[in-house]
């Protein structure tokens, strides 16, 4: 499995919207990770959230804190991090920015997505801000995530046509679809990840 992208259908160039993502790592004193498999620091993790299950786009599923750029942000990263804290309170002056990933596109809400990487230098408590918009704020150890007991292949049956991608099972979630797709493709790339069983098969949670 490779980039996101590789396992979803194209968005329309025509009518794409841009929007960021804020993929932000930090060290979570007080919860080690449950894993006990040497894979990263136990306390290293990443900031993640539970979208309302009454949202238009993507309801109920596990993201990054981000959303759609608007006209007076003064760039891609100004925008994740203002998400950001929209979303989960966070104090965007505590992140560093490490950099840009590639560009990803999500056809299902016709978004090109940008995520943005980040360093939680001086963490800030983080909660819902909005019940509306998310249903949980939460920090998951890397290493959890990396435990091959931990990741499965979600399919998405839609239109004829099975979709497959990496996923997650992690504090009684299931992380999926573009989430997964970009913690794979970083993990990958970091050459963080262990080898997994890919015909462990879920069905998406949709």
């Amino acid at each position: 499995m490779g980039r996101p992208s590789d396992w979803q259908p194209p968005v329309d160039g025509a009518t794409t919207r841009k929007a960021a993502v804020l993929m932000l790592f930090g060290a979570l004193d007080d919860v080690p990770a449950a894993s006990a498999k040497p894979l990263v620091s136990a306390d290293l993790d990443i900031l993640l959230i539970e979208r309302a299950t009454t949202l238009t786009d993507h309801p109920g599923q596990v993201a990054f804190p981000g959303g759609g750029v608007e006209p007076d942000d003064a760039s891609i990263m100004a925008a994740a991090l203002r998400e950001a804290q929209e979303e989960t309170g966070l104090d965007p002056l505590g992140v560093d920015v490490l950099g840009l990933l590639p560009d990803v596109p999500l056809p299902i809400s016709n978004f090109l997505v940008t995520p943005v990487l980040g360093w939680w230098s001086r963490q800030s408590p983080v909660d819902v801000v909005d019940y509306g918009e998310s249903a949980q704020v939460f920090r998951v150890p890397v290493r959890d995530l990396l435990d091959p007991e931990n990741r499965f292949t979600a399919v998405l049956a839609r239109e004829g046509h099975n979709y497959k991608g990496p996923a997650f099972v992690v504090n009684g979630v299931v992380v999926w679809g573009f989430t997964a797709g970009i913690l794979n493709y970083v993990f990958n790339d970091l050459q963080w990840a262990v080898p997994w069983d890919e015909n462990r098969e879920i069905p998406a949670p949709i």
